[in-house]
């Protein structure tokens, strides 16, 4: 049986400080959302901005 098209594979362990944590936690279930959703949305668009940046320099 084969991976599910979209299915997550790897993960990325942080150390972050507790109240931090919970706060961002709660701040997204506030907002609907998830921590995980959110993290990887930063990412995806951290990567975006700097492959424009990197695109720019060559």
């Amino acid at each position: 049986m084969g991976k599910k098209a979209g299915k997550k594979d790897s993960q990325l362990v942080l150390r972050l400080d507790k109240d931090e944590r919970d706060d961002f936690v709660a701040l997204c279930k506030e907002l609907d959302t998830s921590a995980a959703r959110e993290i990887r949305a930063f990412i995806r668009g951290f990567m975006k901005q700097h492959a424009k940046a990197s695109a720019r320099k060559s």
